[in-house]
């Protein structure tokens, strides 16, 4: 089969496509015919050598990814072959064919295109998990999108609105100010012409915002402590400026603010150097179970029209320096993606 293989920790234009066998699934996984694999900051830092999971060299990236189900390890119920599925993978996705957890692969909707549903193994559920689990984002709560043009930035928007908040998306230009307005914002900011700060608390009535979502971190995760709500909170998700931001706890403390980790590798068991023992995996079989529910209410979301799974660009793997030279430029309008 075809694939995108890393030999060595570097830039992007290293990686080499290349024949090599094609993967068998062992128990409890599945062997997917990709048809779409998504292209993130994150993948691009695990080529890099940057990202805190780092895969034994060499190794096929890639790690959102839809298609459909050709073949099942032992012990696989829940899907057959045929199915129609997106699913997670710490490793492998930019080929033609990728296996996969059984458990992490949710069913999408025969109306769903794979490209569109490479937004559901990561970016959608990371804004669920994120806003629902842990911030407890309520109706008529104002939410705060940062990078609210890019991929998490969109789907942090649109998971916001379903849930009954009032977003408010800050981005860099007129034409990622209208993908955040598609996606359902209910006001805008153009942080590279207007003070952002100021807006947002022009707009809050001097209050602030009670959840700030944040893939970028660096200056505007500085500024999201200068207009984060009392009892506010911050999930800072992403470091898509490259900088990550160290907190003062004392602006913690004065403006009773929490800040929120959420890396949804935890909850799907992705980000495990080993095979966890019987406690631990009862937990983790409670987590997926979670991510499970999350993912059907995802699906309906999409039936329903609350969410667009925006798609950039689409490319041949072929292509693969293009579409990373998108996330590296920060001109990406959604979710790039690549066709083995």
């Amino acid at each position: 089969m075809r694939a995108l293989v890393c030999h060595a920790y570097g830039p992007i234009e290293s990686l080499k496509i290349e024949d090599v066998p094609t993967p068998e699934p062992e128990a409890g996984e599945i062997l997917v015919k990709v048809g779409a694999v998504g292209v993130s900051f994150a993948t691009m830092l695990g080529v890099e050598g940057k990202h805190q999971n780092k895969p034994v060299l060499p190794y096929i990236p890639g790690n959102e990814l839809a298609g459909h189900v050709v073949a099942l390890g032992p012990g696989v119920e829940s899907l057959k072959v045929g199915d129609r599925v997106a699913t997670g993978v710490p490793q492998g996705g930019f080929a033609e064919y990728a296996v996969a957890t059984a458990a992490n692969a949710a069913r999408i909707p025969d109306r769903m295109p794979y490209a569109e549903a490479t937004n559901f193994p990561t970016l959608y559920p990371t804004a669920y998990g994120a806003l629902k689990w842990k911030a407890n984002l309520q109706p008529g709560e104002v939410l705060l999108v940062h990078g609210a043009g890019g991929g998490s930035g969109l789907t942090g928007i649109e998971v916001g609105k379903a849930m009954g908040a009032t977003v408010i998306a800050s981005a860099g230009g007129a034409e990622k100010l209208a993908a955040a307005k598609s996606a359902g914002a209910d006001h805008l900011i153009d942080y590279r012409k207007e003070d952002l700060r100021a807006k947002v608390l022009e707009l809050t009535g001097g209050r602030g915002a009670d959840v700030i979502y944040d893939p970028v971190g660096g200056s505007a995760f500085d500024i999201s402590l200068r207009c984060v709500a009392p009892e506010g909170r911050i999930i800072p998700m992403g470091f898509a400026s490259g900088t990550i931001p160290q907190i003062p706890a004392n602006i913690l403390l004065v403006k009773n603010v929490t800040v929120i980790g959420f890396y949804y590798g935890y909850w799907t068991g992705w980000g495990g150097k080993t095979a966890p023992g019987p406690k631990d995996a009862a937990a983790l079989a409670r987590r997926r179970a979670m991510v499970a529910a999350a993912q059907d209410e995802l699906m309906r979301w999409f039936t329903e029209g609350k969410l667009l799974a925006t798609v950039a660009a689409t490319l041949d793997l072929a292509d693969w320096v293009k579409a990373f030279r998108l996330i590296q430029e920060r001109t990406v309008v959604g979710k790039a993606v690549l066709v083995p």
